[in-house]
């Protein structure tokens, strides 16, 4: 078997796409290599596949984060079979995408598509090295669209109701015929919804949601960084009625820590030791973000500048394959000052030593 292509490359976009720029790639490439469309070309639905491929992982943001931290090594058991998947299976999984430019399209079995859901919402969230060391549930603040209080979502004033939409009996699609091709198209009247409102409500002018701060409670897990993403989902926008509510992303920023730096899922930091233990050996006890104590010792001779690993002290991975490792930079207190009696002593060791 050929090893795969690296899956920006195969939707031909950067590394910082955003989700709309993978969405347009993966489209243009569909079209272009839809085996409907090149049945002649008996490489199209090898390129339709790893195209498809590609979009289903670099779409959602856990599978992207996973990807991008381990490659097509980490995706074992993530995602869609697509290497003993058949075309029929591809179509079924990403039915929502196809109806983009097969909807819409009647006579011929064509999909007809219906309201849209929401649309999904992007916020940012700081959270501690102590968090990300143990995982943590926090509320995030989301500003954005929330059903209004006095019609209760309705768009309706008090005391009525929305009444079904006449033009399109409620379907909020409506056919116009072209030939022998049916297309459907969002009702003029009352615009994808199914229902108009004769007496709106005056707190929402009718519009069913108005801008409100609200709060979601996310679960961040044990081993997230930096610039990684979680999808919250149906946290999002609202959607038009009978619709499912867009998902909320919440991009990661983790704190700096004053004592510990963060490489991956090791941690680092300082400690220092005397003079006299770092030449007869010793030990200490270092307090990690996550309030827990880890004994590190160190042998006789300990040169400034060792660096002391301790395995499986870092932070949890996120594949759940152990911790990452603590790393100690020891540093060597020489005392400025020293007494007539110290003095005395570093002359006598150093006369006992020599050269050494």
């Amino acid at each position: 078997m050929s090893e795969k292509r690296d899956f920006y490359l195969v939707l031909v976009v950067e590394r910082t796409a955003s989700e709309d720029e993978v969405r347009r790639a993966y489209r243009k490439l569909a079209l272009q290599y839809h085996p409907d469309r090149n049945k002649d070309d008996p490489d199209a639905e090898t390129k339709f596949k790893e195209a498809t491929e590609a979009y289903t992982v670099l779409s959602d943001a856990d599978k992207r984060a996973h990807y991008d931290r381990f490659g097509h090594a980490g995706m074992a058991g993530n995602g869609f079979d697509f290497q003993n998947a058949g075309m029929g299976d591809i179509f079924s999984h990403f039915q929502d995408m196809f109806s983009d430019f097969f909807g819409g399209i009647g006579g011929a079995g064509g999909q007809q598509r219906g309201p849209q859901r929401g649309q999904d919402t992007r916020v940012r969230a700081s959270i501690s090295l102590s968090e990300a060391m143990q995982g943590a549930k926090k509320e995030v603040h989301v500003r954005g669209a929330a059903p209004c209080d006095k019609c209760q979502g309705t768009g309706a004033k008090a005391g009525t109701q929305p009444q079904v939409c006449s033009t399109c009996a409620g379907k909020g699609q409506v056919a116009t015929q072209r030939g022998f091709i049916m297309f459907q198209t969002t009702c003029p009247s009352c615009r994808g919804q199914g229902r108009v409102v004769s007496d709106p409500c005056d707190a929402c002018d009718g519009q069913r949601y108005v801008e409100k701060r609200r709060k979601v409670l996310v679960t961040f897990p044990a081993g997230i960084d930096s610039g990684q993403r979680l999808r919250v989902p149906s946290q999002g926008m609202p959607g038009l009625p009978g619709t499912e509510p867009g998902d909320l992303y919440v991009d990661i920023e983790v704190e700096s820590h004053p004592d510990f730096e963060r490489d991956g899922f090791d941690i680092g930091t300082r400690e220092r030791v005397s003079f006299a233990d770092a030449a007869l050996g010793g030990g200490f006890a270092i307090t990690l973000p996550d309030d827990t104590q880890v004994d590190v010792t160190f042998p006789a001779g300990t040169q400034p500048g060792t660096v002391l690993t301790v395995n499986g002290k870092g932070l949890p991975r996120l594949d759940r394959r152990g911790r990452g490792d603590l790393h100690v930079l020891v540093e060597v207190h020489i005392p400025k000052k020293l007494s007539r009696k110290a003095k005395k002593l570093i002359e006598e060791l150093k006369q006992e030593l020599g050269n050494e």
